[in-house]
């Protein structure tokens, strides 16, 4: 392989980055080589959002999509053949002046300390040029929602979101898409990265058998999708990764697709608002669960694959997934496994890959009319936090007697684990409350959770309880309660994605 720069679009022109720490991260760069300071470190981990960016990408029919990211997390190598935007770009833009997203701050007051406010200002950009490009306005509710990854403690966010409804007043300031996108395709025509530093490789294949060559070769090289779990590893526990595989320029597992039998078929490096955008137009019950998976920098970034293989037991995947009777497509060189789901994993953060073998694929059989699925969260905050307790529940029902259940729990185990008791309790019986009761006094059983900072064992047994009393409520045959029913919350239909 030839080694060669790291290459992207950075204030309208070509950077070349040689001789880099793969893990030196987008933020440290940033900050100290291009010395565009605008961009802040908060929390150093992907939850604050003061080092939002934006980064842009060739889709697949070679247009410009733009996501924002956190650039404390985002290992540099991986911006080749992208383009980087902060919030020193907005003022050239639009001409000198402030951009219409930065002058509505100003006007709304949705500044005080400031430390917040790039991050911010970056995120509403991102949101700005989505609804020009689509010749639409973003509903408050749709702002907040693309506001959830970024923390403020001074405004108390509603002169925010003011801000963001008044940035579409004035004469709208677009990015010249065409004029990015080009430089791209100019940048597509390198040949893929290949790195070595201290020591330590980097590689990003581009095609699928070249993944699983190199995987093959190198087992012990660490696979890296979106870098939201391993970036930490860096920046909080400042670990040595060893070589990197990066999995994030194969094409053909960045894709979602539907096979000829209906199953969606998500690529393991397909980001987790693609895949779960595509859950949840097929099944619209999982779309609190996908607006309130961690943040738009942190679902543009992380992909369904790494958290699934992963493996932590509070992941918000698994659950749906296993509820859905999903599957994993597993690769080793040329060989090509299936795997449901909740078969994968064997303990804490231990699953069944072989030596060489990665996560090439989730299939999920297509919607079938018999099955009632939910999926439910709970957490300290509403937006943006891992969950104490997550549940993927479906059930089958013949007339009023239980055919089949799937009931899979998070938080509650060392893995994320379907409940074999409670399920046991309720299939070949009436779906009543006695049934209910009884899948409650089973689940009891079923987990052994811990107690730690996000709840005692007793309340997430509790909470576990409580859900699937929830879920009884809304899939019983008589008088089934509506979602809006039985939250406190205000529902937020497919609509406000």
């Amino acid at each position: 392989m030839t080694e060669r720069p790291i290459r992207f679009v950075h204030r309208g022109r070509t950077v070349e980055v040689a001789d880099v720490a793969p893990t030196r991260t987008v933020l440290e760069w940033l900050r100290e080589d291009a010395r565009c300071t605008g961009t802040k470190e908060g929390c150093a981990e992907g939850d604050c959002g003061a080092c939002t960016v934006v980064v842009g990408e060739l889709d697949a029919d070679g247009a410009l999509a733009l996501h924002p990211v956190n650039a404390c997390i985002r290992f540099l190598p991986t911006l080749d053949g992208r383009a980087l935007f902060t919030v020193e770009d907005l003022k050239p833009l639009a001409g000198g002046r402030l951009h219409p997203v930065q002058q509505a701050m100003v006007d709304r007051h949705g500044s005080q300390c400031g430390f917040c406010t790039p991050g911010f200002v970056m995120s509403m950009w991102s949101c700005y040029e989505r609804h020009l490009h689509e010749g639409t306005h973003p509903t408050r509710q749709q702002l907040a929602d693309d506001l959830s990854g970024n923390l403020c403690r001074c405004t108390g966010y509603r002169p925010i979101l003011d801000a963001g409804e008044r940035m579409f007043d004035a004469p709208p300031v677009r990015l010249d898409r065409e004029a990015t996108a080009a430089a791209l395709r100019v940048l597509a025509a390198d040949v893929p990265l290949h790195l070595v530093h201290g020591g330590r490789r980097f590689d990003a294949p581009r095609t699928l058998d070249d993944l699983a060559a190199c995987r093959e070769e190198r087992p012990g090289a660490r696979l890296l999708a979106g870098s939201t779990d391993i970036g930490l590893w860096v920046t909080k526990q400042l670990r040595d990764l060893g070589d990197l595989l990066y999995v994030g320029e194969v094409a053909e597992m960045r894709r979602v697709d539907t096979l000829a039998d209906g199953t969606l078929s998500i690529g393991a490096a397909a980001s987790l608002e693609d895949a779960w955008g595509a859950i949840s137009a097929r099944w619209p019950a999982f779309t609190e669960l996908w607006l309130r998976f961690a943040s738009p920098p942190i679902r543009c970034s992380g992909t369904m694959g790494g958290n699934l293989a992963n493996g932590s037991p509070i992941g918000d995947s698994a659950p749906a997934l296993m509820a859905l009777d999903a599957r994993l497509v597993l690769r080793r060189g040329a060989r090509v496994r299936r795997l449901p789901l909740d078969a994968f994993y064997v303990d804490y953060m231990r699953n069944r890959l072989e030596p060489g073998e990665f996560v090439q694929a989730i299939e999920v059989p297509p919607p079938d009319p018999a099955w009632r699925v939910r999926g439910y969260k709970i957490s300290k905050r509403f937006d943006s936090d891992i969950s104490a307790v997550c549940a993927g529940l479906a059930i089958a029902l013949d007339g009023d007697t239980v055919r089949a259940v799937r009931f899979a729990w998070g938080g509650m185990a060392a893995t994320v684990r379907r409940a074999a008791g409670a399920e046991a309790a309720v299939v070949g019986r009436p779906w009543t409350e006695a049934t209910l009761r009884a899948a409650q006094q089973a689940l009891a059983g079923d987990n052994t959770p811990l107690t730690d900072m996000r709840g005692s064992a007793g309340y997430r047994r509790q909470v576990a309880q409580n859900l699937l009393e929830r879920f009884w409520l809304e899939t019983r045959s008589h008088e089934p309660l509506a979602p809006s029913a039985v939250t406190v919350h205000a529902h937020r239909p497919l609509a406000a994605a």
